[in-house]
């Protein structure tokens, strides 16, 4: 089998398999109310099973499976072992409730067992400040830090939907491309069947009324520990990677540009809390996703508003190599505009909505800028319509998964 013909394979496999698992995973979640219940932070109004991470990882690790019977990497296993133990850590805490340091310490001991297993980690910086080989006092304990960093970083977006199932398919065929330009098919297939596992969940978690449910912590922590696992083997001396070096290409900016919106607003969510004196674990309305509910973005309107910001960011990264402009220049930029589409967008936006002229109470009620935004805002709403409501029914239909009560 050609190797195009086995990415298409373990992508479908990974699709069937995950559309096949959840309407049974959705009625195990109602018969055992395994719900997300509303709150102040949260923005559903009724419980929602929570239940996703189940049906997205039935998909990987049987289309896993399939990739295994034609080739054999040991980076595939032992990430599929790591994000098994991340999905039942993050089920646990979506059915019980878990501190945050004891999550915390969980990912840094995953993580690192990871390393110490498969000695895949980050230990070639590619060009990047004349740096290639990096000694393992160095890269281990750095690998940990960026590992654990794109794991929460990942969790904490699963604020709208869409959003962070929309991200991983995203993330996941950037990486797909890079992987197959270097000619590496069994991570290309790795990345693709990510992709074929989370189009189904990605379908009814948007679209789905009756059928709707969430990813939850399990399926972020899991669908993190995947985006480590691309990471670690893009900056991995082993890696055919190489190859993109001497065309002048930044492996550290891909990552960056494709990782840019969680890492950024992540780190700037949590740089916010600690100047309040809060934990930076704990939970708030001030992530990009909220900003942009408050503009009156549907769901799915600030979900696709985010991703395009973020694959903006990967375009402005490849016009820039394209440019001729050096590794470090090349990541540099990436960063430069990573801080401007969140700490800078973020702040700024804020600023517009609380100027402009007040009301009888002294309320601002918000710049000419804001007003434009939550008009955009509007356009984003389309329930009613008729491919809406068709693709809903789609969703809620037995055979669709959708034979729900």
């Amino acid at each position: 089998m050609t190797h195009s013909g086995l990415a298409f394979l373990v992508m479908a496999v990974a699709m069937l398999t995950s559309a096949l698992v959840f309407p049974k995973a959705l009625k195990f979640a109602q018969k055992h109310d395994i719900v997300d219940n509303p709150n102040a932070r949260k923005l559903q109004r009724l419980p929602v099973p929570v239940f996703g991470g189940v049906v997205v990882y039935s998909g990987i690790l049987i289309g896993g499976l399939v990739l295994g019977l034609f080739v054999h990497n040991s980076v595939l296993l032992w990430g599929l072992a790591a994000m098994s133990v991340m999905l039942i850590i993050g089920m646990w805490d979506d059915i019980r409730d878990i501190s945050a340091v004891l999550r915390f310490l969980t990912e840094i001991a995953l993580v690192s067992a990871f390393i110490l297993i498969t000695k895949v980690y980050i230990d070639d910086f590619h060009g990047l400040w004349g740096i290639n080989h990096l000694d393992p006092w160095l890269g281990i304990p750095l690998s940990v830090l960026v590992g654990v960093g794109i794991i929460n970083a990942v969790n904490l977006i699963d604020g709208v939907d869409g959003y962070s199932s929309g991200y991983g398919m995203m993330s996941c065929l950037c990486f797909a491309g890079a992987f197959w330009t270097v000619w590496s098919p069994i991570m290309c297939c790795s990345a693709l069947l990510v992709v074929g596992a989370l189009f189904p969940f990605f379908m009814h978690n948007v679209f789905g009324s009756k059928s709707r449910m969430f990813i939850g912590d399990g399926g972020t922590l899991m669908l993190g520990m995947m985006m480590v696992v691309l990471t670690f083997y893009s900056m991995w001396s082993g890696s055919k990677m190489d190859s993109m070096e001497e065309l002048n290409f930044s492996i550290p900016g891909f990552i960056i540009a494709v990782g840019c919106i969680p890492l950024f607003d992540t780190l700037r969510v949590m740089m916010v809390r600690i100047l309040r004196g809060s934990s930076p674990f704990k939970p708030d309305k001030t992530h990009l996703h909220h900003l942009f509910i408050d503009m009156g973005f549907s769901h799915l309107g600030a979900a696709l508003f985010i991703l395009l910001m973020n694959f903006l960011v990967v375009i402005i990264f490849l016009v820039t190599w394209k440019l001729g402009a050096s590794i470090d220049i090349q990541t540099y930029v990436v960063i430069a505009v990573g801080l401007l589409v969140t700490f800078g967008f973020y702040k700024f936006m804020k600023i517009q909505q609380n100027s402009g002229q007040v009301d009888e109470e002294g309320y601002p009620q918000g710049t000419a800028l804001w007003h434009k935004m939550c008009d955009l805002g509007k356009l984003t709403h389309r329930e009613n319509k008729r491919t809406w409501r068709m693709l809903q029914w789609l969703m809620d239909v037995p055979l669709m998964g959708g034979g729900v009560r």
